[in-house]
């Protein structure tokens, strides 16, 4: 009997096939466009691009059921009456609602796009072929997840799943390996994202009990590279990739203080609010992330000023409709590579990386 993780290196497999076989019939179908008439040609293409998606949507979005099947099956849980996905409610659109040969028709845009910018024929031919592999990848993929969702949603047994990281992957991706969510969670992905949906009888890790994701054989540590095993855990991927890869995949000052011992979330998500500040007299690069009254940041310094100046702050404000003190965090978090960049020794850098919640 397979483990619920080979289950599902096994639907990711099966899915792959089927993106795989969708891009080879588009790309042959839009290298038929003619340059010379490129709206002209992809209306006359139109109907088939269409068919070529829409077929392997609801090929992938049929695959549902058997894999939860399967994963029940594999925890060892007693199968029960549940309602069956129609895969064909999952096809002819795109993921954002809008008709299929809308999207299909993005790419025709680009290519314009890249001849008015002066791109040659043959890459902008080649820019725009790109994008419709993309879109066909990702809305076939979506498909099929969605599909997971709503079989999982009608299965009672289903408590969730897990994010199974597959490689390559992007830093928000590696952050998210073994992240378990409920059943009713979205698929936070972006386009062309190779996570795998692994439902799940049992959602809480650690439970003693058949069926839970607890165990080293969930967290492989074979290089990322060297097979078609996904990771339940960042730490593991992020050791089998080499210092180069690292550095392409986190940052040069993201991977560095990973290294040194940073909380890698810490690192990744430090970049989404990045900006420009002016403190200790210099322009330095900061992050917005962790600092709101309920990010991790803000509780750290204003424990760390309660410590040192009382509950009541010197910089407070008064909340004069309530009449209570209220911390004012003005103490800008520098990023990694700030950090790194004026701290003056090893020493200093990981004293400021864990003063800024990258170090614990």
């Amino acid at each position: 009997m397979p483990s619920p993780h080979e289950v599902g290196l096994a639907q990711y497999r099966r899915q792959q096939r089927i993106v795989r076989r969708a891009a080879n019939r588009v790309q042959t179908l839009w290298r038929q466009i003619d340059a010379g008439d490129i709206t002209g040609s992809w209306e006359q293409l139109a109907p088939l691009l269409v068919q070529a998606v829409t077929e392997a949507q609801t090929t992938a979005a049929a695959l549902a059921d058997p894999y939860l099947d399967a994963v029940v099956a594999a925890e060892g849980v007693a199968q029960a009456a549940a309602p069956r996905i129609n895969p064909a409610a999952f096809a002819g659109t795109a993921s954002d609602g809008r008709p299929l040969i809308s999207l299909l028709y993005q790419p025709v845009i680009d290519w314009k796009v890249r001849l008015l910018a002066g791109q040659s024929p043959r890459d902008a031919a080649a820019g725009s072929l790109a994008s419709a592999l993309r879109i066909t990848a990702t809305q076939v993929a979506d498909a099929g997840r969605g599909a997971t969702g709503a079989a999982m949603a009608g299965r009672r047994t289903i408590q969730g799943y897990v994010r199974v990281v597959q490689p390559p992957a992007c830093s928000r991706c590696v952050i998210l390996a073994g992240t378990e969510w409920g059943w009713n969670r979205g698929f936070q992905r972006h386009p062309k994202c190779d996570c795998i949906h692994l439902p799940t009888t049992l959602i809480a890790r650690g439970q003693g009990r058949q069926g839970s994701l607890s165990g080293d054989r969930f967290t492989p540590t074979t290089r990322p590279g060297g097979g078609g095993r996904g990771f339940l855990d960042p730490s593991a991927y992020f050791n089998g990739l080499s210092r180069t890869e690292q550095d392409r995949v986190f940052g040069v000052a993201g991977a560095r203080a990973i290294r040194d011992g940073a909380d890698m979330a810490q690192v990744v998500n430090a970049r989404r609010g990045m900006f420009t500040a002016t403190a200790y007299g210099h322009r330095l690069a900061a992050t917005r992330e962790g600092t709101t009254r309920r990010g991790e940041f803000y509780r750290r310094e204003r424990a760390r000023t309660e410590a040192r100046l009382g509950t009541r702050f010197a910089r407070d404000r008064i909340d004069v409709r309530r009449g209570l003190p209220r911390f004012e965090l003005r103490t800008p978090r520098l990023m990694p590579e700030e950090i790194y960049r004026i701290a003056q020794s090893r020493e200093r850098a990981i004293e400021m990386l864990t003063r800024f919640g990258y170090l614990t």
